[in-house]
């Protein structure tokens, strides 16, 4: 296991197998960044034409490896482009890129830009999440992760450095566990299976001394069918794994405001009698990935003592097909005694979410805040790298200023007037869960979830195209589950509590 250290030392001297520094673009061409002066003086004159030499260029996501010769303590340094300008973001990237470039060093001591507690997080969270691997399943599991890392900052004495310093970790933890949780097989994953990891997770988070208090219930098919929870027993009726409702609940003392989490649990999509084509399965595996964020960043927000009341529903069901599963033209009653009428099976994660929502809106939270990967339009809307936020104006304005910190990009999408005629189209029950008219699937969706809300201030996030990573890293996010959403809830839950 790799130990962090926070030290306010020379990169020139310290006695690292690696040391790494940031490259910045200039009108001059390629300049070291903050954090590592030390090291340009070291070199001095011979600095830029080394640079040149090398084809170094300052641009995001470059790495270049130079043994030093003696000229610094460390035996290499490595060189991470930041870009035009050394943002917190450039910094959390390039510290990820960095993660992958070092190799077979027991060692390595990281010179980014890091004076401040905000780009000292940046430094540790994509580190930490740019050398993530998922080695479960691997014969020779172990990951090529050095064993120490310092992190190298003049504000390493200031209580707030070290405190942006712990809490990064805690962080990291709850986005490469959301990780692991998206990249475990479905069949190793189903909803019964996913509950037992959760219980287990939480026992882990509560145990010892000083340890938070989470509570948590889990329903299961039976408490389901008494309460009535129609959505999450008619997607998982075609599976022979029934499904599960998680409730997590974190109450620390003084709390004075009650945040509500919800998260789509589809341990695997097939789409149901609507089957999805053979080439969109492959991934299925991550339609959890909005549960699985929600209950990891309840833990971290409770493992970082932030003074505000959570209470957390993960609805799990895997959509199969079987003689029993939910048939096009089907009525569910969902919890609560609205009526849905079934239009398309692989629209599955709306129903669940719908119980789950009128569950949290019985705890009287000040506001909701929904994770899911919820529609392919948005994907085709914002590409694979952003993730869409619909809600109420002011919960996503605060939604998207926590993404903006945490490094996640989000970008906020409308609910039309229009989209609530679509949603009322049945002529058989309350609400329709799907029309298969092309334009807008993204925002009828969250028309639809909108009305499980009892008008409490709420957010949407759909999630359907960062939560999984289908091609090679980029920054610090690597190839699989990516854990999306985990550190913008954990910022937005920050500025919530100060609120």
């Amino acid at each position: 296991m790799t130990t962090y250290t926070l030290r306010a030392a020379s990169p020139a001297k310290t006695r690292s197998d690696a040391v790494v520094v940031g490259v910045v673009q200039s009108p001059e061409g390629p300049v070291l960044a903050d954090g590592g002066d030390e090291v340009a003086k070291a070199y001095g004159r011979k600095l830029r034409p080394l640079l040149a030499s090398l084809g170094v260029t300052g641009k995001a996501g470059e790495v270049v490896k130079v043994p030093t010769a003696g000229i610094v303590s460390s035996p290499l340094l490595v060189l991470v482009g930041l870009g035009k300008e050394p943002t917190t973001n450039a910094v959390r990237k390039a510290a990820g890129v960095a993660a992958r470039g070092v190799t077979n060093a027991a060692s390595v001591a990281l010179a980014l830009p890091g004076e401040t507690p905000e780009l000292v997080s940046a430094v540790v969270e994509g580190y930490q999440l740019g050398g993530y691997a998922f080695t479960a399943y691997k014969k020779n599991g172990g990951a090529d992760r050095p064993n120490d890392v310092v992190v190298l900052s003049s504000g390493a004495r200031r209580k707030e450095v070290v405190a942006a310093f712990e809490a990064a970790q805690v962080v990291a933890r709850a986005v490469a566990a959301t990780r692991d949780w998206v990249n475990t097989p479905p069949g190793d994953f189903t909803p019964p299976l996913f509950a037992d990891a959760v219980a287990a997770a939480t026992k882990e988070q509560t145990k010892g001394r000083g340890a938070p208090k989470i509570s948590i219930r889990v329903l299961d098919d039976t408490e389901l069918t008494e309460l009535g929870c129609g959505g999450i027993l008619g997607v998982g009726a075609g599976s022979s794994a029934p499904p599960r409702l998680v409730e997590l609940t974190y109450a620390p003392k003084g709390a004075t405001r009650h945040l509500a989490l919800v998260g789509k649990g589809i341990t695997f999509d097939s789409g149901g009698l609507t089957i999805k084509p053979a080439q969109g399965m492959g991934e299925m595996k991550s339609d959890m990935a909005g549960a699985a964020a929600v209950v990891q960043a309840t833990y971290a927000i409770a493992a970082l003592g932030l003074p505000v009341k959570v209470s957390t529903f993960a609805p799990m069901a895997e959509n199969m097909l079987s003689g029993s599963a939910l048939r096009p033209g089907d009525v569910l009653r969902m919890y609560g005694g609205t009526t849905v009428e079934i239009q398309n099976t692989d629209a599955e994660g709306r129903l669940i979410l719908a119980d789950a929502l009128v569950r949290a809106t019985e705890q009287k939270p000040d506001v909701i805040v929904d994770v899911a990967t919820l529609t392919g339009h948005m994907v085709v809307a914002l590409g694979d790298r952003v993730a869409g936020v619909m809600g109420s104006e002011e919960v996503v304005a605060d939604v998207l200023a926590a993404a903006a910190a945490a490094g996640e990009e989000m970008w906020p999408m409308p609910i039309p007037e229009a989209m609530n005629d679509r949603i009322r189209s049945s002529k058989i029950a309350d609400l329709s869960q799907h029309d298969w008219i092309r334009w807008g699937g993204g925002l009828f969706a969250a028309a639809f979830l909108r009305e499980f809300t009892a008008g409490v201030p709420w957010a949407h996030l759909d999630i359907a195209g960062p939560s999984f990573n289908t091609g090679g890293p980029w920054g610090h996010v690597t190839s699989g589950g990516t854990g999306v959403a985990v550190t913008t809830l954990v910022e937005y839950a920050r500025a919530f509590a100060e609120g």
